[in-house]
């Protein structure tokens, strides 16, 4: 699984670091998304995809490889 991040597309709502704080948080600067992991273990799938979900904007891509 690999997950990708368009941060020009990010409008910080933080959805993401709601499903899934251990692989995304924002950035305190300008509230964007900042990805922590971008290989994660297959366990962490459901959450990176409820993040992917949740991203109003699309910002986020997790592709299973």
């Amino acid at each position: 699984m690999k997950i990708t991040v368009d941060r020009n597309r990010c409008v910080g709502a933080g959805n993401c670091v709601l499903a899934a704080d251990e692989l995304f948080e924002q950035d305190e600067s300008n509230g964007r998304v900042n990805l922590l992991v971008a290989e994660p273990p297959e366990e962490k799938a459901d959450m990176a995809e409820e993040a992917e979900l949740m991203c109003p904007s699309r910002a986020i891509t997790v592709d299973f490889d």
